[in-house]
């Protein structure tokens, strides 16, 4: 079963844009490893499930990922060889839309290597380009070399 809202309050959605670079969500917050979106795009529920299964199997019931991407937008088409006119279509599949910078998975608690073939394998099965960050070790409070 793909991901979907159990609930919306509407049943279509209009197109919108995707413009800009993304303001949240765009750092690794949660685990040690993370993709992140190099450009604007749509992810389907059903790209979100195969990614996650791909590094659940890779990572052998090791350490945790995190899903930080929801589809909550309705797409909709109408069935081939429908002529043009008569209305919007039916809702097809969910959407999570995507900018520039987000980070759409993390994972945390296993070596560096397999976290970076597991994330790796989830790569090839989303629909935008991406690269794998790591997290940036922020400096503890008293390390700066600026008040010395």
């Amino acid at each position: 079963m793909p991901l979907m809202p159990k609930r919306s309050k509407f049943r279509k959605m209009q197109k919108g844009r995707n413009r800009g670079k993304a303001s949240r969500g765009n750092t690794v917050s949660e685990g040690e490893y993370g993709i992140q979106a190099l450009e604007a795009g749509w992810i389907t529920g059903n790209q979100i499930e195969a990614a996650r299964i791909a590094m659940t199997r890779y990572i052998k019931r090791g350490g945790k990922v995190w899903i930080k991407v929801f589809p909550d937008k309705p797409i909709t088409a109408k069935p081939i060889g429908t002529r043009m006119g008569k209305g919007k279509g039916a809702p097809e599949a969910w959407v999570a839309v995507v900018k520039p910078g987000r980070v759409m998975f993390e994972i945390a608690g296993v070596p560096e290597e397999i976290a970076k073939e597991a994330l790796r394998l989830a790569k090839n099965k989303l629909s935008v380009k991406t690269k794998i960050i790591a997290r940036e070790t922020l400096n503890e409070v008293g390390d700066n070399d600026e008040d010395k």
